[in-house]
């Protein structure tokens, strides 16, 4: 345990912040889930409407550093990518 006062804040503040990250990775994860279930299930009119409001959500994760601006771009173009080959 941490012994300082300012140090338990610290502590404090780093528990918030980690389930306040991992809910909203959660978040991300599951609509992924979902999209790639979609696609699988041959609907892809839901899934193009899915794609941009996942898109936000890796971009909004990535703007609060909660996951690297490469690693979100990279997912949103694999989505995307996914979403072209069964369409086509």
């Amino acid at each position: 345990m941490p012994q300082r006062y300012s140090a338990l804040k610290e502590l404090r503040k780093s528990k918030k912040r980690h389930t306040h990250n991992v809910k909203i990775k959660n978040q991300f994860k599951k609509s992924i889930k979902l999209f790639k279930k979609l696609i699988d299930e041959k609907k892809t009119a839901e899934a193009k409407e899915l794609l941009p409001k996942i898109a936000s959500q890796l971009a909004k994760a990535a703007k609060k550093n909660i996951i690297p601006k490469n690693t979100a771009t990279r997912k949103a173009s694999r989505l995307q990518l996914l979403l072209n080959k069964t369409h086509s």
